[in-house]
């Protein structure tokens, strides 16, 4: 059994996992602003406290799954990133704080409003920074990061942090227009065209600008024969768009949601194009990284116990707390 490359699913799934999870809440809170003040707001954070914690578990798998299965990706990584990923943590605690606290409170309820929005808006935009630092490739001199505090810092790391906040703008549209009805569902269905399409445009700028990071992305998008497996990944995502849209257009809503959801998965089997068989971009392979075999053959019996009951209890989360959310509370 190639053990590298089993932990290499793992953690692609773990990391899929969180994005589509944690981003619709994410969503909802960067969308806090446009919502109105009161019983609409509260009935959003509503659609999201049964499961919105639970969602970060998968995050928290991601990053211990790195340390533990890839220990030399995790040294190199790290460092490159700490000052979004610091970032990101801050995000993820306001808005925690701010989830538990606005119910406590009828004077502060707006700042902590602010502080829900803010967190959510940091920690998303701060995904997509470390995203798009990763992929434009880390400076490594032996088995250590040989860069500079700023070198996450760039037009294509900013490119791909405002695309992550805007697809997750959509999942949190689509999620309300699921989840809520009402004036509530209406604003949530005259946003996510807005969103939807914004997120297209930025899916469309960063696919521009990715294969000209790197001659290996390039060749890895556009030689033969690779392009003829790569090329089905931007059709997909054109058509998973139009349905998208015709969808919205027809006022459904469950499909907007799981389409949103497709595009997701689309956009990361394309971050998997170009990186593969690399961690660190065109410099370290999953194998290079990887940690010995005895130590994945331990953690891949943990897992293989734990990644299942995570799924069942997550999926009778989601089970226990189906349909929409009202007044009185879920129905």
């Amino acid at each position: 059994m190639d053990l590298a490359f089993v932990w290499a699913c793992l953690l692609a799934f773990a990391v899929l996992a969180y994005v589509v999870m944690d981003g619709f809440d994410l969503g909802v809170g960067i969308l806090f602003p446009a919502l109105d003040k009161g019983a609409d707001r509260d009935k959003a954070m509503n659609s999201i406290a049964p499961v919105w914690d639970g969602n970060e578990t998968w995050l928290i798998l991601g990053g211990g799954g790195l340390f533990a299965a890839f220990p030399l990706a995790y040294a190199i990584l790290m460092p490159a990133v700490y000052t979004p990923l610091i970032a990101m943590l801050l995000g993820l605690v306001f808005r925690g704080v701010a989830f538990e606290f606005r119910w406590r409170t009828v004077r502060a309820k707006p700042a902590w409003d602010v502080a829900f929005f803010g967190g959510s808006l940091l920690a998303a935009f701060s995904q997509g920074v470390i995203l798009g630092a990763i992929l434009q490739g880390v400076a490594v001199e032996g088995r250590a990061y040989a860069g500079g505090w700023w070198d996450w810092l760039s037009g294509f790391s900013l490119l791909t942090g405002a695309s992550v906040v805007v697809a997750y703008a959509l999942l949190g549209a689509t999620w309300l227009n699921m989840k809520t009805e009402g004036a509530l569902q209406a604003k949530a269905r005259l946003i996510a065209p807005w969103v939807a399409t914004l997120t297209l445009i930025a899916i469309g700028a960063v696919s521009l600008a990715t294969p000209f990071l790197q001659a290996e992305y390039y060749a890895r998008w556009f030689a033969w024969p690779q392009i003829a497996l790569t090329a089905p990944v931007p059709a997909l995502v054109a058509v998973t768009a139009g349905a998208l849209f015709w969808t919205l257009h027809k006022g459904r809503e469950v499909a907007p949601f799981l389409l949103s959801l497709a595009l997701f998965v689309l956009t990361f089997a394309g971050l998997g194009i170009s990186l593969y068989p690399y961690i660190v971009p065109d410099t370290i392979t999953i194998w290079q990284a990887a940690a010995p075999e005895s130590s994945q053959l331990f953690m891949l019996v943990g897992a293989g116990v734990m990644i299942p009951i995570i799924l069942i209890y997550t999926g009778y989360a989601y089970w226990v707390f189906r349909g929409k959310v009202r007044d009185e509370g879920y129905h």
